[in-house]
């Protein structure tokens, strides 16, 4: 498969009710907060578990789409199939490289190969605990930022009642426990992200195949991501730059101010997509940008 051509951007707009959409193990798993504005945030890291997951299930078996940064599955484990694949040994790795001068080359893209998300994001594949297992460092095209709210949040700490008791002691003493859920009633998160045309060709292979499933798994992220916690989310934008040339034609700055988000009525709290408007200025994006609104 051929590499991607195009630079692109993209914004991303995404919604939460009565949810939390990425809790803080540093605060009690409160949704997490910039302190200075009060405004919400969900780390990219975050955003990128759910793109895995969603490929993940989609293409659970298929060649070439298997997941590295998935739970339960050690990083040593999927590394050495790489080493077994070219019938390297860990322990010989240094001579055998003095033989084939290639080698850290052609471990890397056994990796990118057979791993979207190390084609996609990128990775750092080196390892030393007790065998040297090194596959190198790849920097992938798809980069995304953090999702801020565009409207600061008021989290809110909801106390709940539960009849199952945890020790046989406490059952015999209380019919009930207290417990407490930390939700937003009402969130819109935007990200932004960046693809580069120039990684994907020189360092991962980034395909048009592995680009129209970004943009299914973006869009359908949480779609298959319901819990208790996060029983109502839903992607509502998907906003999409596309350069003419792999360098881009605008800096990507430039093209996100041409996406405006904004309440209709500042005097009430929004609690649902229909209080914002959106719009993209269309008429004022640079020579050799064209836009596409996904959603």
């Amino acid at each position: 498969m051929a590499a991607i051509e195009n630079r692109y951007d993209f914004v991303v707009l995404f919604d939460v009710e009565n949810g939390n959409p990425n809790g803080d193990p540093d605060a009690g798993n409160m949704p997490r907060i910039d302190p200075e504005t009060g405004y919400g945030i969900v780390t990219d890291v975050c955003l990128k578990r759910k793109i895995r997951n969603y490929v993940e299930t989609v293409k659970e078996g298929e060649k070439g789409y298997r997941i590295y940064i998935k739970e339960s599955v050690p990083l040593n484990k999927s590394d050495r199939e790489a080493y077994d694949y070219l019938g390297v040994d860990e322990k010989g790795v240094a001579a055998k490289k003095k033989e084939d001068p290639e080698l850290d080359l052609k471990i890397r893209n056994f990796m990118c190969e057979n791993f979207y998300d190390i084609r996609t994001f990128g990775a750092v594949m080196t390892t030393f605990v007790k065998a040297a297992l090194n596959c190198g460092q790849v920097r992938g095209p798809v980069q995304m930022s953090f999702a801020r709210s565009v409207d600061p949040i008021v989290p809110q700490e909801v106390t709940i009642t539960r009849v199952a008791i945890t020790t046989e002691a406490d059952a015999e003493k209380k019919g009930t426990e207290m417990g407490r859920k930390h939700v937003i009633p009402y969130a819109l998160y935007r990200a932004e992200g960046y693809i580069s045309a120039n990684l994907a060709q020189k360092v991962t292979g980034f395909s048009e195949e592995d680009l129209a499933l970004l943009w299914q798994a973006i869009i359908n992220m949480f779609e298959d991501d319901h819990s208790a916690a996060r029983g109502k989310m839903a992607v509502r934008e998907l906003i999409v730059f596309q350069h003419e040339c792999k360098l881009g034609n605008a800096p990507s700055h430039k093209l996100f101010e041409t996406v405006s988000v904004a309440r209709k009525d500042p005097t009430t709290p929004a609690r649902q997509y229909s209080d914002y408007q959106v719009e993209v200025r269309t008429d004022v994006l640079p020579a050799g940008v064209t836009c596409t609104r996904m959603i």
